[in-house]
């Protein structure tokens, strides 16, 4: 295992990069997912945060795919053995708006591969810098970390850690039905292969859910997408947000919100039909 490690922490500073243009269809089409009526978006339109991961989609040839529907492992990320992949969460900064019409360069790092021993066997993690910058500018318009959390198949006597009661002081809530139509476009406009998110034989017979897992970075969107719907004006400098537990499409579940009394914070989470947290997140105004 430790020439596994070896070979996993080789990957630290692997870099690439890849370029874009923000065009207005993509910011057209999740204005449609999220439910939100549909008007012309016009050269030099703001992108809502997280509206980023529309672009700088992942092309992958038919032929590079791996059996889960992600690229196959050992390319820009290390060849972790282990079969289940999750986002595990992300860190933001938006230092200046990025706006539609704008020529974009996005430059990721591998910034650190950890292997850890968890109560259902090994974990790896994977914190990956992303960089976007717009027309050619020196300095980024946006700093983001991405998490991402490999783990061994589920066994029959794993484990499952205790789920968290989610807090019942939100100010602002919304029900999501999480339903095959919304996960598949969601997967549509991000170029998502992941077959946890489509495919029911699959994510029920080979990875063990009861379901089809709703994407990670859709119930961010939709956590941040509750801070627009309540607070239009709100200029966000930074959020942040860990995956706590998996949300199936089995059940409705909530997004909430709480404003915080100094003003800026915003407390954010899901959870699930149950009560249970499944997403924890915290948003900065400036």
């Amino acid at each position: 295992m430790d020439a596994k490690k070896d070979q996993l922490q080789s990957w630290v500073g692997r870099s690439e990069r890849a370029e874009d243009t923000i065009n207005p269809t993509p910011v057209v089409a999740l204005t449609a997912t999220l439910d939100h009526p549909v008007a012309p978006v016009t050269s030099g339109t703001p992108l809502p945060p997280l509206w980023h991961w529309l672009y700088f989609l992942p092309m992958h040839r038919q032929s590079e795919i791996g059996a889960d529907g992600h690229a196959k492992r050992g390319g820009f990320l290390p060849p972790v053995p282990l079969p289940r992949r999750m986002w595990a969460g992300s860190q933001f900064e938006f230092r200046s708006p990025i706006r539609v019409g704008d020529r974009v360069a996005r430059t990721s790092t591998i910034d650190d591969v950890t292997t850890k021993e968890g109560r259902t066997g090994k974990l790896v993690f994977v914190k990956v810098r992303h960089e976007v910058r717009c027309n050619e500018a020196v300095e980024p318009a946006l700093v983001e970390f991405h998490d991402i959390v490999y783990r061994e198949a589920q066994g029959p006597d794993d484990v499952v850690p205790p789920p968290q009661s989610a807090p019942s002081d939100a100010a602002w809530r919304r029900e999501i039905v999480p339903d095959d139509v919304l996960l598949f476009r969601y997967s549509a406009l991000t170029f998502n292969g992941h077959r946890i998110h489509y495919d029911r034989q699959y994510v029920t017979q080979v990875e063990g859910y009861p379901g089809l897992v709703v994407h990670g970075p859709l119930i961010a969107t939709l956590l941040m997408d509750l801070l627009r719907r309540q607070l239009p004006e709100a200029d966000v400098a930074s959020f942040r947000f860990k995956a706590v537990r998996p949300t199936f499409d089995l059940n409705a579940f909530h997004v909430n919100g709480r404003p915080e009394a100094d003003g800026k914070t915003i407390r954010l989470w899901a959870s699930d039909h149950e009560g249970w947290l499944t997403m924890d997140a915290t948003a900065v105004l400036r």
